[in-house]
Parts: structure tokens; C-alpha cells; sequence
């Protein structure tokens, strides 16, 4: 096993990949909502682009930090050596290609959902009929669907990394990660427990 695999923050994001599926369901039915009122290349240049293009930009400039937790980061002064190495495995070209890669798969995903959007809608007559309202449904929950499949793909590909990649790189300094790294959520010393990470810096 490699040695970074020990870091649970890796795993707690891998997890959230679980979420895709319910998600892509609410767009699906968003979609469904109403009659298009809008040209179709229009209704589909602004749900895909709100869903897509935020979180890929994201991912291609300023890295989501995992060392996160919901409305919760970690300080970068508190990221280990290791967890710091963790952090620049994300700078790489291969995880912008996967970024690109998972870009592309989500705007050809959307198609087929939008284009199947109609079979629901009869399938469901429950549905309002209030299409712009659908519209706002299908883009935020087409956003959370982005943003939990880029995070755990690019954690795949740490995890897929080799423990000589790891080895070799330096630690990213605690200087940059604000700068180089989105950090969403209140900043603290720590959020997992002592037991299920590495000891704390001042313990070294």
C-alpha cells in the first residue's frame, strides 16, 4: 500500500462521488420541467456552462484543497510534510487532463439527459410546469454534479499516483496554498480526530 494512502482526507472526498447519482437525477428532472422556453442551443449553453465551467476553471487554476470539510479547512500552517506533497500531486498536467477529460464526459452526459428530458416529464406528470424554475433546479443541481465527480476523480488520480511521484515531490510551502488552492469554509487547526491523522506538527 502507499504510504499517502493512509490520509483519510483522500478517502472522505473519494466518497462524495456517491452523491453523483441523485444529483444527476434532480437535473434530469429540472430538465423535465415545463416546455423549453428558450432555443435549445441557449437553454443548453446555460445550464451546461453554469454546471460545468465554474468547477473547471476551478480545477484548472486554483485546485480545490481537500484538507476541507464542509463549511470547515484546515490552516495551511497545520498540513503536515505529507499532506503539503498531497497538495502539489494536484498542480500536475495529468490532473488538468483528467479535469478536461471529466469536463467534456459531463457536457456529453447533459446531452443525453436533455434530450431524454421529455420521457421523464411523461413519466412524472407530478412535474410544475414553471420551466424557468426548472431551469434554476437543473443548473445548481448540474453544478453540485460537477463538483462531485471533478474532486473525487482528481483524488482517483492521486491515489493512482506512484509512491516514487510522491517521493519526489516537495512539499508545497504553507505560503501557497492560499494562493494556489480554493480553501472553502471557516479555517481551523483541526477537524478530524488525533487518531485518524497524522500528529499534529508541534508534536513532531
Amino acid at each position: 500500500m502507499r504510504s499517502f494512502w493512509s490520509e483519510p482526507f483522500l478517502w472522505i472526498h473519494l466518497a462524495g462521488i456517491a452523491a453523483l447519482p441523485i444529483l444527476l437525477e434532480i437535473c434530469w428532472l429540472g430538465l423535465a420541467v415545463g416546455d423549453p422556453a428558450l432555443p435549445v442551443w441557449l437553454e443548453v449553453f446555460l445550464v451546461a456552462g453554469v454546471g460545468i465551467a465554474p468547477v473547471l476553471w476551478m480545477q484548472l487554476t486554483r485546485p480545490f484543497d481537500i484538507f476541507s470539510l464542509l463549511v470547515v479547512a484546515m490552516k495551511p500552517e497545520q498540513l503536515t510534510p505529507e499532506q503539503r506533497r498531497i497538495l502539489s500531486l494536484f498542480k500536475t498536467p495529468v490532473n488538468r487532463l483528467l479535469a478536461s477529460v471529466v469536463a467534456v464526459f459531463m457536457l456529453w452526459l447533459f446531452w443525453q439527459m436533455y434530450r431524454t428530458a421529455p420521457g421523464v416529464a411523461v413519466a412524472a406528470p407530478w412535474l410544475p410546469s414553471w420551466r424557468l424554475l426548472g431551469l434554476l433546479a437543473a443548473s445548481l443541481a448540474f453544478l453540485a454534479s460537477n463538483l462531485f465527480l471533478q474532486i473525487p476523480i482528481s483524488v482517483l488520480g492521486i491515489l493512482f499516483s506512484s509512491e516514487q511521484a510522491f517521493a519526489a515531490q516537495e512539499p508545497l510551502p504553507v505560503e501557497k496554498i492560499a494562493q494556489q488552492f480554493t480553501l472553502l469554509g471557516w479555517r481551523v487547526n483541526k477537524i478530524l480526530p488525533a487518531m485518524a491523522t497524522e500528529p499534529d506538527a508541534g508534536e513532531r
